[in-house]
């Protein structure tokens, strides 16, 4: 009898907040005290409800969030280890009918906008223009050269299509499931031809294990962006001059994986990436060059070479072939800008996209989409970032075992943090025999409310997060 009543006491409680309404602060403490992280899991499937007051309860103080720790590494940057936030609810409009990529269902006005403040803030500069020329020029200091992009030099821009002709060669982009927003790499093909000067031809926009959709193709080359090349798996060309070279054997280090000419021909690299769960954890800007090399699997090229358990291992400090991405001289190297589009937001790289999952419960989104994008010179810092989000995130709870209850999916940021002197023991190279110092700073939040780092607090070191709110 009373083990009865203490196996029914947490739904009980449940009830009588729901039918007394009393103050919830009390109620999170007294469902905190009594539930266990796999009750509370059950909980959310029972008693999720559309304003998203019953999920914020169950995952007040969770045990799954990732532990605190001082930040590793060195930030990277104009303004070492900033991050920039812009977000902006009027740039999406989707009432939930139709494709959620269906460029009706997004101001292209507003986007373009926030992806003009976003780089001037993280450059500290007064218009876009001076933003990417700072982009170009500091980057190419790191180089001994002292001038920014000069007409000829190529861009390479690395977009997650990881939701379209998976195993077909289907171009129509007709699908729920989630990759790059077109609206969103409009926005940026414009910024870059308008305010940063580059020629449409030295742009190649590229994701050499998928398949373009044709529209975004005709929508991202008309008009002035006439020129600006797509390199899919269909087109794309192998370096056999330029292999990947792993820092550690592993299951599948032995295939031999080439990096495409798109990536060893540019002077520069934009990581676009999605931010969004992924069902072997979070997929952000290091999991986005996933789809930055070919081997024999010609239709998916990182499970030829073994690498998707490496994402969530289920254990830290270990190696990462992660890592090895983030700090290859023709990948992490070259790259000037990390972005994270979180416009609207996956559970997971096979979730079909609906209303109802894509729309976030913690502020300052309060139940809307997130109608966010990130930006960052630091790859680490971004996708601390985005690894805080989605972990403190009930919409991504509920729905992705692979990160709910599961904080070593942040191994591999731990490892980059501390690349120079990594926990697992492994010795990082830049795939030109070289041992990687620094590849950037990792942290987390303090308060997934106030969502601030050290630098916000007044540390010198580890991350700053910049919120812009375009809405004011």
């Amino acid at each position: 009898m009373i083990k009865t009543f203490f196996i029914f006491l947490p739904a009980i409680l449940l009830a009588y907040l729901i039918i007394t309404n009393i103050n919830f602060s009390a109620g999170k403490q007294l469902l905190t005290d009594f539930i266990s992280p796999q009750e509370k899991t059950k909980l959310v499937n029972i008693a999720n409800t559309s304003s998203g007051s019953f999920q914020d309860i169950i995952y007040h103080n969770r045990q799954s969030a990732f532990p605190y720790h001082e930040p590793y590494g060195s930030g990277i940057g104009i303004y070492p280890g900033r991050v920039v936030w812009a977000h902006d609810p009027a740039s999406v409009r989707w009432d939930g009918n139709g494709y959620w990529w269906n460029t009706e269902h997004f101001d292209k006005n507003a986007i373009l906008q926030m992806v003009e403040k976003s780089i001037t803030s993280l450059t500290g500069t007064n218009n876009a223009s001076a933003g990417w020329n700072m982009l170009f020029t500091k980057h190419n200091e790191m180089q001994g050269i002292l001038t920014g992009y000069t007409p000829g030099q190529k861009i390479a821009i690395k977009v997650n299509l990881n939701g379209t002709s998976e195993y077909s060669e289907d171009s129509s982009g007709n699908t729920q499931i989630s990759y790059a927003n077109p609206v969103l790499l409009k926005a940026v093909l414009i910024s870059l031809a308008d305010s940063a000067g580059v020629h449409p031809e030295d742009i190649s926009v590229y994701d050499v294990s998928r398949i373009f959709p044709k529209y975004m193709i005709a929508m991202c080359t008309e008009g002035k962006l006439n020129g600006i090349h797509f390199i899919g798996r269909d087109n794309a060309a192998a370096d056999k001059n330029t292999p990947l070279i792993w820092s550690q054997k592993f299951d599948g280090s032995d295939v031999v994986s080439y990096l495409p000419t798109v990536v060893t021909e540019a002077s520069y690299i934009i990581n676009l990436a999605n931010l969004k769960g992924h069902s072997w954890g979070i997929s952000l800007c290091a999991k986005n060059n996933f789809g930055s090399f070919m081997n024999d699997n010609y239709v998916r090229p990182p499970v030829g070479a073994n690498l998707h358990p490496f994402m969530t291992d289920k254990k830290m400090d270990a190696y990462t072939p992660l890592v090895d991405l983030m700090a290859n001289s023709q990948l992490g190297g070259k790259t000037i800008l990390y972005m994270l589009d979180a416009l609207i937001t996956a559970p997971s790289e096979e979730a079909a996209v609906t209303s109802e999952n894509s729309k976030w419960q913690q502020s300052p989104f309060n139940g809307n989409y997130a109608s966010s994008i990130f930006v960052s010179q630091d790859p680490v810092a971004v996708d601390s970032v985005g690894a805080d989000f989605l972990m403190n995130e009930p919409a991504i709870l509920s729905e992705n075992g692979a990160i709910r209850h599961h904080p070593e999916i942040e191994s591999y940021l731990h490892e980059a943090g501390q690349v120079a002197d990594a926990p697992s023991g492994t010795v990082y190279y830049d795939g030109m025999g070289h041992a990687v110092k620094n590849l950037g700073t990792h942290e987390h939040w303090a308060d997934e409310n106030d969502k601030n780092y050290s630098r916000n607090r007044g540390g010198n070191n580890g991350i700053e997060l910049i919120y812009i709110d375009m809405a004011k």
